[in-house]
């Protein structure tokens, strides 16, 4: 098994910048079966959503709404991927669910709340 826990959340102004992190842990042979980690998000009445991804080679991969302004990275060890959030907007305004995937399962952790005031 794998889990999963968002941290980072929280209160940010217009044009702000917030990092999120997220902890990845669990079994070396689970660990070892994870090819990519995502992250998503869902805005109230709204469906979730994907922002971004990293696949275990390195690609990237980022919604056309955060492009330009959000990175993805893997973080050490493959084990504390972050979302560097940078000229947010109202509109980024959700709750942040990191995920991450080998060839038969995802692993999502409960969301981190990320509050644009404009």
């Amino acid at each position: 098994q794998v889990q999963v826990v968002e941290s980072g959340g929280g209160l940010v102004q217009t044009g702000g910048s917030l990092r999120l992190s997220c902890a990845v842990s669990g079994s070396t042979a689970s660990l070892a079966t994870i090819i990519a980690t995502s992250w998503y998000r869902q805005a109230p009445g709204r469906e979730r959503e994907f922002v971004a991804s990293v696949a275990k080679s390195g690609s990237k991969n980022y919604a056309d709404s955060v492009k330009g302004r959000f990175t993805i990275a893997k973080g050490n060890g493959d084990n504390t991927p972050t979302l560097q959030m940078t000229s947010v907007k109202p509109e980024d305004t959700a709750t942040y669910y990191c995920s991450v995937r080998s060839w038969t399962n995802s692993y999502w952790g409960q969301g981190t709340q990320v509050t644009v005031s404009s």
